[in-house]
């Protein structure tokens, strides 16, 4: 039987294949594994499986709770690629984790194909920016995997989506969306356990929009869901540091400590070690004074 998510109320776990993750202990750290040539902070490095594979175990050494696995770039402008180039580029790395790696691995993929191939190969997650629009069989294939899900907000395609986007609020039109999007998922029979909801930082958004939604995160959380965040590294952290990508640590950091204490269960990362520590210090800090 389907349970349905409480709004008001912050998950405490998260449901992914044979996988159960317990936020009672703190947020996960999710490491960003691009097996891309053209991403905007690692394209072209970690193209070969060999590579790969030893970036994903130096994540996972550092403190990476799940290895985010895209054969696809999504950074604004980006072009499509086929499904068996995107299955041709992640499904080998995941074969090759499999048994490898005790962290949990995700595919970020909006097509229904190249999530069958990856879950088949070993993944336990399908993290969707499109929230299951893209492709009409994701939603089925989630349903029937027994997977864990990420449902993401964005505004327009990745060639198209950072062309003027519009909103009249934007934080309660993300809300909106993304509980509007978990509850077909639920309808179909995917239960709430296995949904996250992730704002869509840079997807779709201005400077100002990409604020907003983080600085009033709570609201997101309030759905009842796990909430994902990645910002690391993005163009948010330039227009307000002026950094560029190699320069964006501290930002990224500093987001990452925000996010924690404002209702994030997941932040997606590429510095884990670094990340590790903040989130360390975060969660002391976050836990002594609920205990004062």
């Amino acid at each position: 039987m389907t349970t349905r998510h409480q709004p008001g109320r912050q998950s405490r776990r998260w449901v992914c294949a044979d996988r159960v993750f317990d936020f009672a202990a703190g947020p996960l750290l999710m490491g960003i594994l691009n097996v891309t040539p053209d991403s905007f902070s690692d394209g072209g490095h970690f193209l070969g499986c060999e590579a790969a594979l030893a970036q994903a175990l130096r994540l996972e050494a550092e403190g990476a709770d799940i290895i985010d696995i895209g054969g696809e770039s999504t950074r604004p402008g980006a072009v499509e690629v086929s499904e068996a180039e995107e299955i041709a580029r992640v499904v080998p790395v995941v074969e090759a984790l499999r048994g490898r790696c005790r962290a949990a691995l995700s595919v970020d993929t909006t097509k229904a194909a190249v999530a069958r191939a990856a879950l088949a190969a070993g993944a336990q997650i399908i993290n969707d920016v499109s929230a299951c629009t893209a492709d009409a069989d994701m939603v089925g294939t989630v349903r029937a995997s027994g997977a864990g899900v990420v449902l993401m907000h964005r505004q327009g395609a990745p060639r198209t989506m950072q062309q003027n986007p519009q909103y009249d609020d934007v934080v309660a039109e993300v809300q909106e969306y993304l509980a509007e999007r978990a509850g077909v998922l639920q309808t179909a029979g995917v239960a709430a356990e296995r949904i996250a909801i992730d704002p869509g930082i840079g997807f779709g958004k201005t400077l100002e929009h990409n604020v907003r939604l983080l600085g009033r995160l709570e609201e997101l959380a309030a759905l009842g869901l796990p909430v994902v965040v990645g910002l690391s590294r993005k163009s948010l952290l330039a227009g307000l540091t002026g950094k560029p990508v190699a320069e964006r640590l501290a930002g990224s950091l500093a987001g990452l400590v925000w996010c924690v204490g404002h209702g994030a269960s997941v932040l997606r990362v590429h510095d884990v070690a670094a990340s590790r520590d903040a989130l360390q210090v975060a969660v002391a800090i976050g836990t002594q004074a609920m205990e004062a």
